[in-house]
């Protein structure tokens, strides 16, 4: 008998990869699926598609965790200070709506708990956070080489130059939320 109480928590920081690899790490989450959500145009759309900026899709990872081991807040604090909430469309080097940084709630209570941390963290923040808030619709899991990406591609550039001093910064901000 699994005494888990598994919810889920979706959301976009810029590049799945980077998002998927800060929350692989973290104590109580049992999967992280990287995809698409929010845009507009009709069937599942592929990464080329996305990337063009065209379907009003962003980059996404939907989370599945453990609630009696870590909370939805926790979750949302830890993706709040592992990018920057503070740059519109945009992460880094990487630009367009696909790499918004966005909330995703699932239902009432998820849209008030991010409301809420939202609210929080706006003063460790010199800028305005421009994270937006929305329902969630239809979430495309994206190609499955996408999927564990940098534990599979740590050597490429990518990797090495954006994600591991992200993963720093998790692990120095996070340390006691770390498997």
């Amino acid at each position: 008998m699994s005494n888990k109480n598994l919810q889920m928590a979706t959301v976009g920081g810029g590049c799945f990869w980077c998002t998927e690899a800060v929350f692989q790490e973290v104590k109580g989450v049992e999967k992280v699926v990287s995809g698409y959500t929010g845009g507009n145009a009709p069937g599942k759309p592929t990464y080329r598609e996305v990337c063009s900026g065209l379907t009003g899709h962003a980059e996404v990872v939907q989370i599945t965790f453990d609630a009696n081991v870590i909370s939805y807040e926790d979750i949302l604090v830890i993706f709040m200070t592992t990018h920057d909430p503070t740059t519109l469309n945009m992460q880094g080097a990487d630009r367009g709506t696909q790499y918004r940084s966005v909330i995703y709630y699932h239902d009432d209570a998820q849209k008030e708990v991010a409301e809420i941390v939202s609210k929080e963290i706006t003063p460790y923040y010199e800028n305005p956070i421009v994270t937006e808030l929305s329902p969630l619709g239809i979430f495309y899991e994206a190609e499955e080489y996408h999927q564990d990406y940098y534990r599979n591609n740590q050597e490429q550039g990518y990797c090495s130059v954006v994600i591991t001093p992200k993963l720093a910064k998790l692990r120095k901000l996070h340390a006691d939320k770390l498997k």
